[in-house]
């Protein structure tokens, strides 16, 4: 699947003090504002024109991850905690601890207006955030594998392989309380087994499962035996 480009009709090219306190903070100046502090660059044009960003480096990009995960994760025992979450998950391919650190350190500073809004981008940013290591891996979010696109791969660096360290491709898939027919209460209430077995989570797992298959045969081509490839559903 493909995520839509960051894209603009035009650019605003002033920003002053009644511009920031009053212009309408919509698209258009919020990329605009970003582009013009350098945290956007042009990445070329859509076909109708449009100008489309991307950030410019992992410089920028680690910035962004780590003022997400201060954001959501202030305290320095859970930001250690999640560190060796991380760690596990490189070294052992276990994604477990990971998985309960998530589900009970980060999720909980989600209200439930922000699950309304919750979609695969906000599940993919929350792991994206304790996962980021630009020293260890050649992070790609939404990598292009054969005219299709990746979630998350992260690719260790050739000077890193002599660490063992796994190679990690995650496919993430999200299931709505209305999608599987459940209240919050009641999804609450069931274990991990029985979320499992739900029919519309079982279709998401299986249309990852699907996906996952062809990119591990992608990257299989591209590293060869190199790889020490770990694939994950996350649902």
């Amino acid at each position: 699947h493909e995520q839509p480009p960051l894209a603009t009709q035009t650019l605003a090219h002033r920003f002053g003090v009644e511009d920031m306190l009053y212009t309408v903070k919509d698209t258009t100046f919020m990329v605009s504002l970003l582009y013009y502090f350098g945290v956007l660059s042009l990445a070329g044009e859509t076909n109708f024109g449009e100008l489309v960003l991307k950030i410019p480096n992992l410089v920028v990009r680690k910035l962004y991850v780590e003022r997400i995960r201060d954001m959501f994760l202030p305290d320095f025992q859970d930001q250690k905690e999640s560190q060796q979450a991380a760690k596990t998950l490189y070294q052992t391919g276990d994604m477990q601890p990971l998985c309960k650190f998530l589900e009970r350190g980060y999720f909980k500073v989600f209200d439930n207006r922000d699950y309304f809004e919750a979609d695969e981008l906000t599940i993919k940013t929350v792991f994206l955030t304790v996962l980021f290591n630009e020293a260890l891996y050649i992070m790609d979010s939404e990598a292009e594998l054969d005219r299709t696109y990746a979630d998350l791969v992260m690719i260790v660096r050739p000077q890193m392989r002599r660490y063992p360290l796994k190679d990690i491709l995650i496919e993430f898939k999200y299931v709505s309380l209305s999608a599987a027919k459940l209240t919050g209460k009641k999804a609450k209430q069931l274990d991990i087994e029985k979320l499992k077995a739900l029919p519309a989570v079982q279709e998401k797992l299986a249309e990852s499962r699907n996906q996952l298959d062809k990119y591990r045969l992608v990257l299989e081509s591209k590293y060869g035996n190199l790889l020490r490839l770990r694939t994950y559903s996350v649902v």
